[in-house]
This record gives structure tokens, C-alpha cells and sequence, in this order.
């Protein structure tokens, strides 16, 4: 599992007091950091290899300002080109969102999917969901 601790800002916050639901895609992604750097270690656009296909999200209960908040991702499950990933975002010990995304392992300049390496296979692999 990856962790990644986020302190919500003040712009964040909707008008009726919590966080704004456009604003968890964005922490998600900000939780999937570490999964970007095994596919383009130099975090280069321009080598860019994940591009996501599909999220879902279930919003559990509301996420304030003022606490901080840890997402949690896990590697679902590792196919030949792509991945599932299952993320929760926790605000102290309650489960506000739940969600999953599935990203393919891309080359950008020819416009294909690659399997994803065995060295890379093998790091995600530590992370599944049990």
C-alpha cells in the first residue's frame, strides 16, 4: 500500500463547509506519485507512460478543512499492459472515499499500449490488496 498525507486548504472548501467533491480526483492522483515513478522515473511529460482509462469514486462522508487527511492506494491487480488500483481517503478514522482507477502502461510517441516490465510488475506486486 502507498500512503500520502494531505493537509485540505481553505480554497478547497466549498460553500457549506466541506471539501469540494472536485477536489478528490485531484488528491487521489496526488496518492498514485509514487506508482508514476516506477513508470517515468524522471517525471518528464515528455516520457510520460501512465494514462488513466477509467475512475470511479463513492464519496462516504464529508472531509473538512482544518485536518488532515491520508489516501491510501493499493494495487488491485497487475494485467499484461495495465493496472487496477483500489484508493481510500481517511480523515482521522473515518472512511470518506473509496474509489478505483485503471491506468495502461503507454508509449506516447507511437501510440500503443507496452506491457508493463517485470521490474515494475514485480514493485506493484508488493502493493496489491489483500
Amino acid at each position: 500500500m502507498y500512503h500520502t498525507r494531505i493537509e485540505p486548504r481553505v480554497s478547497e472548501t466549498d460553500g457549506v463547509g466541506h471539501i469540494n467533491n472536485t477536489t478528490i480526483p485531484i488528491w487521489l492522483e496526488a496518492g498514485r506519485n509514487e506508482i508514476f515513478k516506477l513508470f517515468t522515473p524522471d517525471s518528464s511529460f515528455k516520457n510520460w507512460r501512465m494514462i488513466i482509462l477509467n475512475m470511479n469514486v463513492d464519496y462516504v462522508s464529508q472531509i473538512y478543512y482544518g485536518k488532515t487527511v491520508d489516501i491510501y492506494t493499493w494495487v488491485e491487480k497487475v494485467g499484461r499492459t495495465s493496472l487496477v488500483l483500489y484508493e481510500e481517503i481517511h480523515q482521522g478514522e473515518t472512511l470518506c472515499v473509496k474509489g478505483t482507477a485503471v491506468y495502461v502502461n503507454y508509449h506516447i510517441k507511437e501510440k500503443y499500449s507496452e506491457p508493463i516490465p517485470p521490474e515494475i510488475r514485480k514493485e506493484l506486486e508488493l502493493h496489491l490488496r489483500k
